[in-house]
């Protein structure tokens, strides 16, 4: 076998059919469409969607909720237990959370930090949310809490 003897298996490449370029071609005229009717015309059929005049799945599932301005922002969560990873007197903020392998890159924008689990020493945490329960548990330790501003991505 040569690489000039290579072919697609019979069948396998069709040509497109070509409709309504003339008598000569076997489908023009109505070019295949029948005569008349909605399915005949430019731009006809039936809508995406449709399922034969039965309630339309879209329609049958019940709508719930509703998201005011463009929807949610959520935040990456944090425990406390978690932060015993940092040692004493460090500076938690979303950089060293993402160096800790506790949230992700991409979630930088938004941190809060939830009260479960207790802080084993003093640490100061720079986030854009936590919890009363969070913060009086660092604030116990002698640690120091700093709210930042959230930036909003434009979505």
């Amino acid at each position: 076998m040569k690489l000039e003897d290579l072919r697609p298996a019979p069948g396998a490449k069709t040509r497109r059919k070509r409709v309504g370029r003339g008598p000569g071609s076997g489908h023009g005229k109505t070019a295949t469409k029948g005569s008349k009717g909605h399915n005949a015309r430019s731009g006809g059929g039936k809508a995406g969607g449709f399922e034969g005049g039965q309630m339309p799945l879209y329609r049958r599932i019940p709508k719930r909720g509703f998201l005011p301005h463009g929807g949610k922002h959520p935040y990456a969560i944090v425990n406390l237990k978690s932060l015993a990873a940092f040692g004493a007197n460090s500076m938690v903020d979303a950089e060293g959370l993402v160096k800790a392998r506790l949230i992700k890159n991409s979630d930088r924008e938004r941190v809060k930090i939830l009260g479960d689990g207790e802080v084993p020493h003093a640490l100061t945490v720079k986030v854009h949310a936590i919890s009363a329960s969070a913060r009086q548990k660092i604030e116990a330790r002698g640690g120091r809490v700093e709210l930042l501003a959230a930036e909003v991505s434009a979505t």
